[in-house]
């Protein structure tokens, strides 16, 4: 069952604690290898000596192209439906949508895209739904609530919108400057295996790691910005523009422990240039869904026209098979991605560093 297999690699993933993890950082498209805690070593496949997980299995997206940014959502997960609700169980549910800042709509998740999720969850999931986001920029997340539209919701639908920022936080350790071992505070929500977590993301490009989508919409989410200190900015550490930086390294291991149960995007109007927050608008009109945030992210990478395979957090997640990184094993269910094809501008800062054009 594919909610069971989620649950299964949570488990094996919570095993690592706040402990560096060693991954080969390898091609893309090969198996995927990670070294597992003490408690799953009879799970794993001893090959030459080295401990293997299991390769990732094939993953099914659902992809939607329409005219209607809140039902081509809708369609997109009705394509994975029974997945999905199978995946989902008792646990409660999160939406998180992405208020990079809370002063533009373009760089935000369109409040439509998130009616389109809940069309979807409502008529299945009768308990309250939580809308949480962490907010880096701007007056907080409140502020975000108001300006997109979004305290409409608690009238329309069965949510409660939250702060996340404001929620339990423990500490973890990224790489900080020097490659050195930094304390950071992260939301205790995103640890909870009793939450379901769904990333509403936008597709957007990036400064820093070219595209901006359901993983990094989650990972980067959850350091904490309490308002006075933010946390966030930990991750970044070094602050290049080069493809090894370790904004790269530190979401490669966060998500040893953090990561999302159900991806959407919102590419109905999307972001090219120089975001996540100063780019321009693409008027893409689709919307994605998948129960793996990685093939989700390749996918939506490639269709934006950029080589994933230059994109190192992402190589390194299906080197360590914590989810699909070759499009040969992925299904896409609705619209053919051939009808999706798009040429996205990149971040001016990343052309040279990155070999784009």
């Amino acid at each position: 069952m594919t909610g069971q297999r989620q649950v299964n690699r949570r488990q094996i993933l919570s095993g690592f604690g706040a402990g560096a993890v060693a991954a080969a950082l390898g091609p893309w498209g090969v198996k995927g290898r990670v070294v597992l805690a003490q408690s799953q070593i009879d799970q794993a496949q001893v090959v030459g000596g080295k401990l293997f997980a299991r390769s990732a299995p094939p993953a099914r997206i659902g992809l939607v192209k329409g005219n209607d940014r809140r039902d081509i959502v809708y369609q997109a997960l009705k394509h994975i439906e029974d997945e999905v609700l199978a995946s989902i169980g008792d646990k409660k549910i999160l939406i998180k949508p992405n208020f990079v800042s809370t002063r533009r709509d373009l760089c935000a998740t369109h409040v439509d895209a998130v009616r389109g999720i809940l069309d979807f969850l409502t008529p299945h999931h009768k308990g309250q739904i939580m809308i949480g986001e962490s907010t880096a920029f701007g007056g907080g997340t409140h502020e975000g609530y108001v300006n997109y539209g979004y305290l409409a919701l608690e009238k329309e639908y069965n949510v409660k919108l939250i702060d996340l920022n404001e929620q339990p936080w423990v500490y973890r350790y990224v790489f900080g400057k020097g490659h050195k071992p930094t304390p950071i505070r992260i939301i205790s929500t995103f640890l909870d295996r009793d939450t379901y977590v769904i990333s509403a993301a936008r597709m957007k490009t990036h400064d820093r790691a070219v595209t901006t989508l359901s993983l990094k919409n989650v990972l980067l989410a959850a350091p904490l910005n309490d308002y006075k200190t933010n946390d966030k900015w930990l991750t970044h550490a070094e602050y290049n523009f080069s493809p090894k930086a370790l904004l790269h390294f530190n979401m490669f291991h966060l998500a040893q422990e953090i990561y999302p149960d159900l991806g959407v995007i919102d590419g109905f109007v999307a972001m090219e240039g120089n975001g996540p927050v100063g780019g321009t608008p693409v008027d893409a009109r689709v919307a994605l869904a998948s129960l793996d945030p990685l093939a989700l992210d390749v996918l939506t990478t490639k269709l934006m026209g950029f080589d994933p395979g230059k994109i190192m957090y992402l190589t390194s997640l299906a080197e360590a098979g914590m989810g699909q990184g070759d499009l040969s094993k992925v299904t896409v269910l609705g619209t053919p991605a051939e009808e999706c094809q798009f040429r996205f501008k990149p971040h001016e800062r990343l052309i040279e560093p990155y070999g784009l054009s």
